[in-house]
Order: structure tokens, then sequence, then C-alpha cells
């Protein structure tokens, strides 16, 4: 018979899936942006990567360093740069 400590919890792993899932994400962005100049779905896919914060989830906003800040807010501006730029091509037809 097997016994558990009540104190043995399972390793949280949220945060190595989240940066895994980011980078696949971002480098799918890259990927269409570059390399098939499909602008809709690099935007998509830069926009379903932020869901996957490569940070630490459990930290109040207020509370992260400023390089995380900018990252993300960088990261957020990318993609509605390229909202913008696909809605600028869409509205020029």
């Amino acid at each position: 018979m097997t016994t558990t400590k009540e104190n043995d919890k399972p390793k949280d792993l949220t945060f190595t899936y989240n940066r895994f899932l980011y980078g696949a994400f971002v480098s799918l962005g890259l990927y269409f942006l570059l390399a098939n100049k499909d602008i809709s779905t690099a935007m998509s896919n830069f926009g379903i990567a932020l869901i996957f914060d490569p940070f630490d989830q459990k930290v109040m906003w207020n509370n992260r360093p400023a390089y995380q800040q900018i990252w993300l807010i960088v990261h957020l501006s990318i993609v509605f740069g390229l909202l913008g730029i696909m809605l600028f091509n869409w509205l020029a037809r």
C-alpha cells in the first residue's frame, strides 16, 4: 500500500508549458510573416502567443519588472501594428 504525505504536491509545469507554447506561436507568427507574407495569420499567431504569458503569471502586473512589462507591451504593439497594416490593405482595395 502506498501512502502520500499531505505536503506532496504535483510539480507545477505551467511555467514550462506556457513558455514552450509562447515560443511556438511566436515562431509560427514569424514563419507566416516572413516566409508566406501572410499578415493576417501572422497577426493571429502573435496574438494567441500573448495568451501564454512567458513570465510568471502569478505576479501582478504592477509588481512585474520593467523589462517584462516592456516586452509584453512591445509584443502587443506588434500585434496592433499588423492589425493596422491588414486593415489598411483591406480598405485600400
